[in-house]
C-alpha cells in the first residue's frame, strides 16, 4: 500500500511539475508592431507602453514605424512585422486580391481621421477658399487622403475639378513639402500640425475629423497564419490596448501628456498637452477595442466615394474582422 501510494505521489509531482513548465506567468513574447506613423493621435499605445499594460500582459512590443499604410502592410505581409497598425482600407485592398492569407483586423484604436487642414494664412476658414488651390493630401487610396476628398465633397468643392489634390508626396514627407514652399494647404498629423504652427510656417486651420464623423481610421491587423499561430499573443495585446484606451478615457489632457512624453522628446509638454486635448476634443479615441460594422461600412463609404472600391467590392464584415479578442478583453476602471 505504502509503495503505491508512493508510486502516487511521484505520480503526481511529476504532473505538477510539467504543468508548472508549460505555464510561466514570468515570461514575456516579442511582437514586432509596425505603425503607420508616430503621432500623438495614437496616444492609447503609447500609454499602454509606459505604464508598463503590454508587458502586464506578457508581451515586449518592438515598435517600428512605417511611413505610410502600404508600407506597414507590405511588412505584415512579408513576416518582418507581426503586426501592423494602420488604416483598415489596407485589409480591405488585400482582401480584394484574392490571397489566402490575408490579414485580419483584431482591434481598432482610432474612430475619426486624426488629420487637421494646415494652410499659409491665418483667420476665419471656410471650405470654399480651397477652391482654385492645391492641398497636399497624401498617398491616393490612403485613408487620409480619401477621408479628405470626401469631406471636400460634403463642402461643395469637388477634388481635383474645383481644387487640386497633389497625391505625389509621401505621408511623412508632406509637412517637409508644405514648408519648403509645395501646395497652399496640406493636412498634418499631431504633433507635426502644431509645430509647423509654432515655427510660424502655418496656421491649423479645421480637423478633418470633425467634419467626416466616426471613421475606423486606424486598427490593428496580422496575418490569419499569424493569428492561428498565436492566438494567445493576439489576446494579450488586445487586453493590452483596452487597458490604454480606457486610461487615457478616464485621464486629462495633462496626465496622458505626461505619460507619452517620452515617445515625443522633441515636444514640449504644455505643446503636447494642447495636442492631447486638441484630440480629445474631436473624440478621437475608441474607448474599447471591439470594431463596429457600420462604422466600416462608412470608411467603405469613403473609399467608394473616392473612387477607389466598387459598391460590390464592399467586404464581408465577419471574414476581415475578428472581434472575437476584443470582446473577450477586459479593462480595468481606471480614474483621473
Amino acid at each position: 500500500m505504502k509503495k503505491k501510494l508512493g508510486i502516487l505521489c511521484v505520480a503526481v509531482i511529476a504532473a505538477v511539475a510539467v504543468v508548472c513548465t508549460c505555464i510561466d506567468p514570468g515570461k514575456t513574447e516579442t511582437v514586432r508592431l509596425n505603425e503607420v506613423t508616430h503621432s500623438v493621435f495614437y496616444a492609447p499605445q503609447y500609454a499602454a507602453l509606459k505604464l508598463g499594460f503590454f508587458k502586464e500582459e506578457g508581451v515586449n512590443v518592438e515598435l517600428t514605424n512605417g511611413g505610410g499604410a502600404d508600407k506597414v502592410m507590405t511588412a505584415v505581409l512579408s513576416g518582418q512585422s507581426d503586426i501592423g497598425l494602420a488604416g483598415p482600407e489596407a485589409c480591405i485592398y488585400v482582401y480584394n486580391q484574392g490571397k489566402d492569407d490575408y490579414p485580419r483586423i483584431f482591434a481598432q484604436l482610432t474612430k475619426r481621421d486624426g488629420s487637421f487642414l494646415v494652410g499659409r494664412e491665418a483667420g476665419a476658414f471656410q471650405w470654399s477658399d480651397l477652391k482654385g488651390k492645391t492641398v497636399i493630401g497624401g498617398r491616393a487610396g490612403g485613408v487620409p487622403e480619401m477621408t479628405l476628398e470626401y469631406v471636400m465633397r460634403q463642402n461643395g468643392v469637388i477634388p481635383q475639378q474645383d481644387a487640386e489634390v497633389d497625391t505625389s508626396v509621401q505621408f511623412n514627407m508632406m509637412a517637409g513639402a508644405f514648408t519648403g514652399g509645395s501646395g497652399d494647404y496640406v493636412t498634418l498629423f499631431e504633433p507635426t500640425a502644431t509645430e509647423v504652427e509654432l515655427a510660424g510656417k502655418g496656421y491649423i486651420l479645421a480637423s478633418i475629423g470633425q467634419e467626416s464623423g466616426e471613421i475606423p481610421y486606424t486598427a490593428y491587423f496580422a496575418s490569419q497564419s499569424y493569428m492561428s499561430a498565436h492566438p494567445e499573443i493576439i489576446q494579450q495585446f488586445t487586453n493590452a490596448v483596452a487597458k490604454g484606451q480606457a486610461w487615457v478615457q478616464s485621464h486629462t489632457a495633462a496626465g496622458v501628456a505626461e505619460a507619452i512624453a517620452d515617445q515625443f522628446p522633441d515636444t514640449d509638454l504644455e505643446v503636447l498637452t494642447a495636442v492631447v486635448q486638441r484630440y480629445k476634443d474631436i473624440d478621437a479615441w475608441n474607448a474599447a477595442p471591439e470594431m463596429d460594422q457600420a462604422a466600416l461600412e462608412r470608411l467603405e463609404t469613403v473609399m467608394e466615394t473616392a473612387g477607389e472600391l466598387a459598391h460590390e467590392d464592399w467586404v464581408d464584415f465577419d471574414a476581415l474582422v475578428d472581434n472575437s479578442f476584443a470582446r473577450a478583453s477586459t479593462a480595468p476602471e481606471t480614474t483621473s
